[in-house]
C-alpha cells in the first residue's frame, strides 16, 4: 500500500507518516512539500493521499482534483487545521473522501484512517457535525420539511456507495451494469444535493443505511 502525503511542514509530514503507518502497518509514504511536486506524482498508483490545503505555491484542492481523475482508486483525505465551510465543502466537491483536523490526537487520527478498511469515511467528529448541520439546514430550507423519496434500488446503491464500494463492485453485487449504477449515483447526488462519497456516507448514516 502506498500513500502520498502533501504537507510543507517537516514535523507535520513526520506526524502524518506515523499516523498512516499506525493505521496501515504495511504502508509506504511518499512525502512532498508543494503543489508542483504533488502534481508530478499524481500519475503514480497510490491507495491513500493525505493532502494539506494551504501550501506555499497554492491550494491542495488542485491536487485533490487531479488525483480524483488520475487515480480513482485512491482514498483522498484532507489533513488540515481549517474546519470552516470555505475549506471543507470545496475540498469535498473536488473529490476528497475524508477530512481530518491535524490538531486532534494522533491516535484519534489513526483510528479515523483505519476505518477506511471498513468503508467508514475518515471525518473528524467536529467536521461530521458541521456537515450534518449543513445538510439539515439546507434540507429544511429547500424541501420545506418534505422527505426525499428514494427507490429501494437507490437506497441499496446509497448504502453500498457509503461503505466505499466501487461502482464496478456495486454493479457486480446487484447484477446490473456499471452504467446503470452510475445513473443511480447521479440521481442520488441530485436528489440529496450532495457531491461526494463522504457526504453520501453521512446521508446514509442519517437514513439508517449504515
Amino acid at each position: 500500500m502506498k500513500a502520498l502525503i502533501l504537507e510543507d511542514m517537516p514535523e507535520s509530514q513526520e506526524m502524518l507518516c506515523e499516523i498512516a503507518a499506525t493505521a496501515f502497518p504495511d504502508i509506504e509514504c511518499e512525502c512532498v512539500a508543494d503543489i508542483k511536486s504533488a502534481l508530478a506524482h499524481t500519475g503514480g498508483c497510490f491507495q491513500l493521499a493525505l493532502i494539506d490545503l494551504s501550501l506555499p505555491d497554492g491550494s491542495g484542492i488542485e491536487v485533490i482534483q487531479r488525483l480524483a481523475t488520475a487515480c480513482p482508486g485512491c482514498t483522498i483525505v484532507v489533513a488540515t487545521i481549517f474546519d470552516d465551510d470555505e475549506h471543507l465543502f470545496p475540498a469535498l466537491r473536488a473529490g476528497a473522501h475524508g477530512y481530518l483536523l491535524k490538531d486532534e490526537a494522533p491516535e484519534v487520527l489513526a483510528r479515523q484512517l483505519h476505518g477506511i478498511r471498513d468503508g467508514q469515511p475518515p471525518l473528524s467528529p467536529s467536521v461530521a457535525r458541521r456537515m450534518l448541520s449543513h445538510f439539515r439546514d439546507e434540507s429544511e430550507g429547500a424541501r420545506t420539511g418534505q422527505q426525499v423519496s428514494l427507490s429501494p434500488r437507490e437506497r441499496e446503491v446509497l448504502g453500498q456507495l457509503a461503505r466505499g464500494i466501487s461502482i464496478a463492485a456495486i454493479a457486480l453485487e446487484m447484477g446490473i451494469s456499471h452504467h446503470t449504477v452510475g445513473d443511480h449515483v447521479k440521481n442520488l447526488y441530485r436528489k440529496l444535493n450532495i457531491s461526494s462519497r463522504a457526504e453520501a456516507a453521512l446521508q446514509a448514516r442519517n437514513m439508517g443505511l449504515m
